[in-house]
Order: C-alpha cells, then structure tokens, then sequence
C-alpha cells in the first residue's frame, strides 16, 4: 500500500474532560466571575438581582438570585438543565446574536464553568412552566451533574446560583469591594438597562446598591466617535487634573475589559498622562475567551488602533491647554506666596537698609501696577521716621515723649540708600541713619564725617545728615564712606553709588514701577542659568529645564522656596550692580533668612 505524502485532517480533542478542566480553570479573577454571572441574570432579562454573601452552617456562601426568564425549557417546560451540562462551548447566545437579537452579551458557553474560581459545589435553580423548581448540582473538579426536582412553599421566579463553601483565597473578598468592581466592570450594562443590582453582605452586616461609576472632570463634547470598517467607537472620556487612578478603560457593549494603557499602542501619550478618564467601547473587538480581558491582535484592533489616533491628537490638545492653566494658576499662587513673604521681610528688615528695592518705596501719588500686585507697605520704624521728618524742628507741636521712646546712646549707622545708581554729572541724596540698639532713631549729639574713600565725585557738606552727592562726568563706581561719632561711640557706614553714562527709560514713559516682578518660565535644558531678570518685560524668567528646578519640582513646597530664592537673587543683583561678592552674598542671606521664614 503506497503511503500517502500530503494527507489531510480534522482536530479534534482527545481528551474531552481535560479541555473542560483547562477551560474551567482559565478565570483567574473571582470578581470577574461574579461579573459572568451577574451578565448572565441581565442577559435573561432580569429587573432585580440579589447578591448575597454571608455564612451558613460554618461554610461561607456567595448566592446570586435575580427575577429573570430563567433557564430555556425544553419540550415538557422544565428547564434544560440537560442540555447546558452536555453543550459546553456551544452558546445559544452567540446564534442568537446572529439571527440579530440584541442587549446580550455572552458568546462562549462556558460562563458557567466559573463557578470553578469561587467555590467547591454549585447549585444552579430555575422554575418550570407550572412552578415547580428544578435544581443542578456540580462539584469542582468533577464531570458528573445531577438534576432534581425542589419543593417550594412558594412559587419561585427566575434564577438562584448558590455557591458554598467558598474557597479559602476568595472568602476575603468584601461586599464593598464587590460593589466598587460591578460599578467599574458592568457601568455601562447597568446604566442602559435599568436592572437593580443589590449587594446584601452579611458578614460584614452592610447593604449595597450598585450603581453606575460616575466620572470626575468635564465630559469632552468636541470628540466624534470614530468610525471603523468593523464598525462605531463609542467614546465618554472626561477630563481632569492629574491623578494617578485616572485612565481610560477599554468596554465590549457596556462590559470593561481591561485598562487602555495596558494594550499595545496605548501606552504613552492621553491615554497613561492621568489626564483623562473615562470610556471607549468597540463593540466589535474580539476577546479571549478564558479571561474575558485579553484583547485578540487581529484586523478589529488594528481599527481600534487606526481610530483612536486622532483621538489621541486631539486629547494632547486639550491637556496642554490645561497644563498651561494649571502653571498659571500655579504661578499665582506662588507669586501670592512670595509677595506675602517679602512684606513680612520688610517689615522686619531695617527700612534704610532695603529701600533700594522699588517693591518696598511707595512713590507719592503712584500707585502699582495692577498686574503687578500691590506695592510692599513701608515698614512701622519707617513710617514713624517720616512723620518725624515732616514734623520738623516744631519742638512746640511734638507731643511729649514716653520714656521708652527716648533713644539711647549711638549703637549702629547706615546710608540710605546703601545702593543707588546715578546718570554722569547728576545729584543723588543720602541720608545718614543713626539708631540706638533698640533700633530707634538717634537725632542729639552725633557728629559726621562723610568721605570718598573710592572712585570720582564731590559731597557738598561732609558734616550734614543729609549730604548731596555730586556724580562726576565719567562712569565708574564710587564708595561713599560715612563716621557717625557720639561722644566716644564710633559708627562706620558705606554706600555704593553706581555712575553710568546713560539711564533705561521707564517704558512707555510709565512711572517707576512698584510691587514685585512677575515671572515666567523657559523651558532651557542644558543650559547653566537659573533665572534672569528682563527689565524691558519686568519679568523675572526661570529655566524649567534646569537640573536644580527639575528637583525642586518633586513637591510645591520646595519649587516655591527655590523661586523665592531666585527672586531674592534677582532683586540683589539687580539693586546692587558692582557691589563685591561677599556683599552680595550677605544681603541674599539676609533677605532669605526673614523671607523664608514668612514662605508659605
């Protein structure tokens, strides 16, 4: 007999009660079995479905019983529990899906055998035409059903699925956690048909009702549902502030699956940012059939894929738009923070020797710019030092003092300004500031001696306590020494006078502006700078692609404390030109010392 090169054939399983163990064993999530289960009662067209969890007898129990149509009856109208044991893998769901019947959603004929992950025996009831009750039993891990007949006092409706005793892995589960999943897995299924699903955990002695999840964030209106050749996308996908709970699930006609951004393709981009939340449904994917969350790779995901990419285009949009409000509304904050912090540093600081910063004079008759926020207020020593000037020598109109505001003996001197910044050939005012040690003003027996020790310019009276200085006709930097003497107290000051051949405008002619710079963000990575100050736009500009902003990102508390840091930084340098690195490095200690004390 000759032998045969090319033969042909069928598959066929050897082994039938082997398949059906491996098919049995194949869900691994015992809440997605409760989910099956709770699909099958809705499929049946149930209004009402109880799920009961509690302890009978020390064996814990889970029951499913809903008001539905039941098992399909056979010829006598008893329910053919015969013929659900003997076709296993042949679905009367799936024909009837065909023939175009709608609303349900089962497909393998193997639903049943999940009763595998939850517990050891199954009782499965369902009443007959005449209203007797029929029940199966099967038992984990054997192939023999039986089949009786159950009295009743009462006429039964619809199904009962009893499982018990529960495994031990599976006992743990709650009433609340069953709850949370049904809301997620069957939203949808819920939401479109109505059925009350109640969840009665008499463990824990609580009540649940099964409700649809409803979404945070604002429901997106400007997506379409995509198209496909296999059919419609349907998409309800929210969007809010970051979160990580927050992604995107992919639904089979109403039923979740799995996680987006879990899937290839999916897992970058809106669909992992925490931007986006909510539903895409495509009806027309195919599953695994074991786990009911393996998406087949076939021509229907390649659509899926194909029809969410402008999608995809479309959400980046919307989430820049927001991240943009977020580093807005951020930098609010922020600014608000700083402001707050640096009034509170002023007001503890010696007024003389920080009214260098425009944030800190308030100009007669101006008043700040509203997109700058307000001016810093002057500090109480200073407003009492101005009332005295404006006073006068009327010692007639002075009020008696109380003793505590007697100044005592010299103890500190300072110029104010200690920083200035004069055109060649122009005049600039300083005044010489003498307290005592409790910081009040020192007006009786001081005597000063002011003096050039660096640099070109004249003093018109070297023994006043308010001095004119005289810039020369050449830039350069000049140091402005003051000796205050009382008695045999002696004070030492300098002040840095800057003298350059031309002065910015104010731009636009606007006056000199007041309240704190505003600030921005330039994304420069690489780049060594940390911030710069631009006097044409009056902003301070930070590089968010700096190394050192990037680690100070990791909570707000310390990227408001480095940006305060670079204000101060700015402000120094910016009121301070020419001044020598230790004095620069003094007066931002200084101020950071009471700023951030006050940084909140």
């Amino acid at each position: 007999m000759a032998r045969r090169d090319n033969a042909g054939g069928r598959l066929r399983i050897g082994d039938h009660w082997s398949a059906i163990t491996i098919i049995a064993q194949s869900q691994d999530n015992p809440l997605k079995a409760v989910a099956e289960f709770v699909e099958n009662s809705i499929d049946a067209r149930a209004r009402n479905i109880d799920i009961v969890r509690g302890r009978e007898r020390g064996q814990p129990y889970l029951k499913i019983v809903d008001d539905g149509e039941g098992v399909r009856r056979d010829g006598a109208g008893a329910p053919d529990f015969r013929y659900v044991a003997t076709h296993i893998c042949d679905s009367i769901k799936k024909r009837l899906k065909k023939d175009g019947v709608q609303g349900i959603q089962g497909e393998f004929g193997i639903g049943l055998l999940s009763f595998w992950t939850l517990g050891e025996n199954l009782r499965f009831s369902s009443p007959a035409s005449d209203g007797t009750v029929h029940e199966m039993s099967m038992h984990r891990g054997e192939e023999g059903d039986t089949v009786r007949t159950r009295r009743a006092l009462v006429a039964e409706s619809g199904t009962t699925l009893d499982i018990r005793p529960l495994l031990a892995g599976v006992r743990q589960f709650s009433g609340e956690k069953l709850n949370w999943y049904l809301a997620s897995e069957l939203r949808d299924r819920i939401r479109q048909t109505g059925v009350n699903v109640r969840i009665n955990d008499r463990t824990a002695r609580k009540s649940y009702a099964v409700s649809p999840r409803v979404f945070d964030g604002r429901l997106i209106h400007e997506l379409d549902n995509p198209e496909t050749g296999f059919g419609e996308i349907k998409l309800e996908l929210y969007l809010d502030d970051p979160s990580s709970d927050r992604g995107v699930s992919l639904y089979r006609n109403g039923t979740r699956v799995v996680e987006l951004n879990a899937l290839d393709g999916f897992e970058e981009g809106p669909w992992s940012s925490g931007y986006v939340d909510g539903v895409v449904d495509a009806p027309f994917v195919n599953l695994t059939p074991g786990t009911r969350t393996g998406v087949i790779r076939d021509e229907a995901f390649a659509a899926l894929r194909e029809g969410l990419e402008a999608v995809a285009q479309r959400l980046d949009d919307l989430i820049a738009d927001l991240r943009r409000a977020e580093e807005e509304r951020a930098s609010e904050r922020t600014l608000k923070s700083i402001r707050r912090a640096f009034r509170e540093a002023f007001l503890a600081l010696p007024a003389e020797e920080y009214d260098w910063f425009d944030v800190h004079r308030g100009g007669s008759g101006r008043r700040p710019d509203a997109s700058t926020g307000p001016a810093l207020e002057p500090s109480k020593r200073e407003r009492e030092a101005t009332v005295g000037e404006l006073a006068g020598g009327d010692e007639e109109s002075t009020p008696p003092q109380e003793f505590f505001e007697i100044a005592g003996p010299l103890y500190s001197a300072r110029i104010s300004p200690a920083s200035s910044v004069v055109k060649v050939g122009a005049r600039r005012s300083l005044r010489a500031v003498c307290r005592d040690r409790s910081g009040r003003q020192v007006d009786e027996g001081v005597v000063f001696a002011w003096t050039l020790v660096e640099g070109n310019g004249q003093l018109d009276d070297p023994h006043a306590e308010i001095v004119e200085f005289h810039a020369s006709e050449e830039p350069g930097l000049t140091t402005v020494k003051l000796v205050a003497t009382q008695r045999d107290v002696v004070c030492e000051a300098k002040a840095l006078v800057t003298v350059t051949d031309s002065l910015l405008a104010d731009r636009d002619g606007a006056p000199a502006r007041q309240g704190l710079p505003g600030y921005t963000y330039e994304n420069a990575p690489g780049q060594l700078w940390r911030s710069r100050y631009e006097l044409d736009r009056e902003l301070i500009v930070v590089n968010s692609g700096h190394r050192d902003f990037v680690f100070a990102s990791q909570s707000r508390a310390s990227q408001l404390r480095y940006i305060a840091r670079l204000f101060v930084k700015e402000l120094v340098l910016r009121n301070f030109p020419g001044a020598s690195s230790g004095e620069l490095l003094d007066r931002m200690l200084g101020m950071m010392l009471y700023m951030e004390s006050s940084l909140k």
